[in-house]
């Protein structure tokens, strides 16, 4: 941390909802610099959210009220433009495994187009957290499966009153 201007980065996502792999992420960079800005996407267009924008800013709020130096805002523009409204330096992403540095080394090469003054800094998932995606989670609270061990409690506890009854069956694979 510095003792001149303070540094800021941004964390960015959909967040649908924050999981316990994105806490580790965002309280990892809360330890490196000054302020983080976590950027939830109001309406992303590239997957359709589960959860209204309200409840997946309540969700990160609730999970990070002991991060002092930790902020939660709502973002509807290019993300390095979000960047910039917060004087943010740095965009700090997760990586978890190889498919996911192939999608993050396409948003990096456009956004280093778009504003090449803003550096991107990617922190690898720990490793109990190397397989946990927003999507995984869904896709088991939506049988009813256990993810309290996946996600803060107030998510599990949404989850339990969405789905109070496991789906019969198993998953449908996409090539059936």
């Amino acid at each position: 941390m510095s003792d001149s201007a303070p540094i800021t980065a941004i964390c960015p996502g959909t967040y649908d909802p924050v999981t316990n792999g994105h806490l580790d992420i965002i309280t990892r960079a809360a330890g490196i610099f000054d302020r983080v800005v976590v950027g939830v996407v109001r309406d992303p267009q590239h997957k359709k959210a589960m959860f209204p924008v309200e409840e997946r800013v309540q969700f990160l709020r609730d999970a990070l009220v002991d991060c002092d130096n930790v902020e939660v805002e709502v973002f509807a523009e290019l993300v390095v433009e979000f960047a910039r409204q917060w004087g943010a330096t740095t965009m700090v992403k997760g990586l978890r495994a190889i498919s996911d540095f192939e999608w993050e080394f396409q948003m990096h090469n456009l956004n280093r187009n778009l504003a090449p003054e803003i550096e991107t800094m990617y922190l690898m998932s720990s490793t109990q957290y190397s397989f946990l995606s927003s999507s995984g989670v869904k896709e088991v609270a939506s049988f009813g499966g256990d993810v309290h061990d996946l996600v803060p409690e107030p998510v599990a506890k949404r989850f339990r009153e969405m789905f109070p009854l496991p789906k019969g069956g198993a998953p449908v694979s996409p090539q059936e």
